[in-house]
């Protein structure tokens, strides 16, 4: 049987683009090396027009960020009526969104740290609004990845700076309750985890330079923890990507505390796939070499299943009608 003509898509128009870049140039590698044909398709504001000009059999989507991750390629794939792998429409919009990954964890009793967002038009009330929130904090961007924006704030002249530049990539920004804690990452497939991976990054915590720079971090697989916990984590995170619906290959991020708490911070439907990305680490760990990881994403984008919310997404979570409101958890707990 002939193999599928796989487009590639990549680079896009977030912050995230050179790691889109590296992701897609790593995955057309693997892919012609398995005899796949192949088109590199270098996603701008022209994509539509492109992808009616490409035939292509199923879009294999390596792109990061805004208008790749978040929902609105999906869409426009859907439109045209081409397979693509990952997630659909709402889980990618949800996933991208951090505050309403946030509110959907807590309705589903996924634990993720106290956190509250400002909007971008209301950084004089920022005072006001972070009240006795505490310090530190940990802020981000609310729609964004690769630790682009992101960093540590210990008193509120720190914090104002930070919301000020994480405001430079979204009009909105996420600040968490920083959590001290080792890095731990659970890659997924089909909603199953694969295993999990303890990274230590070198520097001050697993910012975009430990991510794409080599040496930057140590990688432990599997993550060092007890039998008990370990497995605690897999289904943390088979249970978050299940309240968000996403499905295909992902990865969910924790951050594990030495007082046997986990944290769930964020599920990623499109992974990087560069050569110091993590899921391929995982995923090699499971017995997946780097194509044959590529390969599965792909037969999953040929199931439907992958380009719309799973009629068990959900299945097995708690009754989110037993769960406390949506509001934003400015706990301390």
């Amino acid at each position: 049987m002939a193999k599928k003509h796989v487009g590639v898509l990549m680079g896009g128009m977030s912050a995230e683009r050179e790691v889109s870049l590296s992701s897609g140039e790593a995955v057309a590698r693997a892919l012609e090396e398995r005899g796949y044909p192949v088109t590199k398709i270098y996603v701008d504001q022209d994509i539509d027009r492109v992808l009616r000009q490409t035939p292509i059999d199923v879009a294999f989507l390596a792109l990061h960020g805004t208008y790749g991750e978040d929902g609105c390629v999906q869409g426009l794939l859907e439109i045209l009526g081409i397979p693509y792998t990952g997630s659909g429409v709402l889980a990618s919009a949800l996933s991208m969104d951090k505050l309403k990954s946030k509110e959907l964890f807590r309705l589903y009793n996924v634990p993720t740290p106290p956190y509250y967002a400002i909007d971008k038009g209301r950084l004089d009330d920022l005072e006001e609004v972070h009240g006795s929130f505490g310090f530190p904090v940990f802020v981000k961007p609310r729609r964004g990845g690769s630790s682009v924006g992101a960093g540590r704030a210990n008193d509120f002249a720190e914090l104002r700076s930070r919301v000020i530049d994480a405001s430079r990539f979204d009009s909105s920004v996420l600040v968490e309750r920083f959590v001290g804690g080792r890095e731990v990452t659970v890659g997924l497939l089909d909603g199953k985890a694969l295993g999990a991976l303890e990274v230590v990054p070198k520097g001050s915590f697993y910012d975009y330079k430990s991510k794409y720079q080599s040496g930057q971090s140590e990688y432990h697989f599997p993550a060092r923890l007890t039998p008990t916990r370990y497995k605690g984590v897999l289904n943390i995170a088979e249970r978050a990507n299940a309240a968000l619906g996403a499905t295909g290959a992902t990865r969910v991020d924790f951050l594990v505390t030495e007082g046997e708490n986990e944290y769930v911070l964020e599920v990623n439907t499109i992974p990087g796939l560069t050569p110091t990305s993590l899921l391929p680490k995982i995923a090699k760990g499971a017995g997946y070499e780097f194509g044959d990881l590529c390969i599965a994403m792909i037969e999953r984008a040929d199931t439907g299943v992958v380009n719309g919310i799973d009629d068990d997404a959900g299945e097995g979570l708690d009754d989110p009608g037993e769960s406390q409101d949506a509001a934003p958890f400015l706990d301390a707990e």
